[in-house]
């Protein structure tokens, strides 16, 4: 297991990477299908905290095999088999989400999370033995991650009441790891493919926008047999749809590899997209209550309702403008997406919000394909 060539040529995602992304469908669908209910039932904050300390242990599990795998990955058994118990740590943490929504408890949560996280150790100790000058940056991830699942799992003890405390200290611990590993030491840090990353970046942000998609259309076909009028959820059909597209056709318009040229730059890039694959996780559950809103199944109500699916589009769109569409657009891009995500995020004071929404957001893309060449020519 040596380090990959950064340069490397005609470098692709492989079957192993996506096969792994695939079971965190299941984990990124049960955590909005918590969201919505929470939402629904009026517990917004409770809803959006506990999504967010969810999503993170998902994000989090997914970006560091996502990092590892550009500098190390090999295709033999071993690495197949690690990964493949990392996957499996993914299905039970997400039968964890619901007790960690309704009753706050994070114990399968968070065991299922120790064992992805203890497969990684094993992978990054391996992966020391003939890291060369990268060596010193391995053993401090092992060493780092180790010592953060064993206070994982002493917070298990706690008290109900300091836990939280915990839970925020341990979540900045696990972010810093990498900081530490890469920025200290004897020797270098790491290697990433640009263009391998920002791939493997892409193909998740499909995943979520997929998963959105899908769970707005199960409640749309479901909602169905309740709704009086069919117009309504006909529209709200359409336009999420048409939404959804706009993201992916946003997501994509910027050269994504030219944002991690540097170490400053690819922490900023890979820390970034967590609010970005969070807003499109959540997408879908602002839909879902949306539509109960139409049913008479939930607790919000207009306006405010609305704002479960602006938010996240304008976290978004937002998020995608300053880690890769800022550095590579002209004023006119510039200018027009962060004003299209504020005006989303106001959208709720119209009487028809998602269709505003839906307008804003086509009209944004017009813009990017009127400006598509002067971006590429600069």
């Amino acid at each position: 297991m040596r380090p990959r060539d950064p340069g490397e040529e005609g470098r692709a995602a492989s079957t192993l990477e996506l096969f792994f992304d695939l079971v965190f469908v299941v984990a990124v669908s049960t955590a909005s299908v918590q969201l919505h209910h929470a939402l629904t039932e009026g517990h917004v904050e409770h809803g959006i905290l506990s999504y967010l300390i969810v999503f993170f242990g998902i994000w989090w599990a997914w970006m560091n095999f996502t990092w590892f795998a550009t500098s190390f990955a090999t295709d033999d058994w071993l690495y197949r088999v690690l990964t493949i118990v990392q996957m499996g740590g993914v299905l039970v943490l997400a039968s964890g989400i619901a007790p960690a929504f309704e009753e706050q408890d994070f114990s399968v949560l968070i065991a299922a999370y120790v064992v992805m996280r203890l497969a990684m150790v094993a992978q990054w100790l391996r992966a020391s033995r003939h890291a060369g000058s990268a060596r010193s940056a391995t053993l401090i991830y092992a060493g780092g991650i180790a010592l953060v699942q064993a206070l994982w799992l002493v917070a298990l003890a706690l008290p109900a009441v300091v836990f939280p405390v915990a839970l925020g200290v341990l979540i900045l611990a696990e972010v810093a790891v990498p900081v530490v590993a890469e920025s200290t030491g004897s020797g270098e840090s790491t290697p990433w493919h640009p263009h391998h990353i920002t791939e493997r970046y892409g193909l998740f942000t499909l995943i979520v926008l997929g998963e959105s998609l899908l769970g707005s259309a199960n409640a749309i076909i479901e909602a169905l047999h309740d709704a009086e009028s069919l117009g309504p959820l006909i529209s709200i059909a359409s336009l999420t749809l048409v939404a959804t597209a706009a993201l992916w056709w946003i997501y994509f318009w910027p050269p994504h590899h030219d944002a991690i040229s540097s170490f400053a730059s690819s922490l900023l890039y890979g820390y970034g997209h967590f609010f970005i694959f969070a807003a499109a996780g959540a997408f879908s559950a602002g839909i879902e209550v949306e539509i109960d809103v139409i049913t008479g199944a939930s607790e919000l109500h207009a306006p405010y309702a609305s704002l479960a699916y602006t938010i996240p589009i304008a976290v978004f769109m937002l998020g995608i403008w300053a880690l890769a569409i800022r550095p590579n657009a002209d004023r006119w891009v510039n200018t027009v997406v962060p004003v299209a995500a504020v005006l989303v995020l106001i959208d709720p004071v119209i009487p028809i919000p998602f269709a505003m929404t839906t307008i804003i957001l086509v009209l944004t893309v017009v813009v990017l394909v009127w400006r598509q060449p002067a971006a590429r020519a600069e």
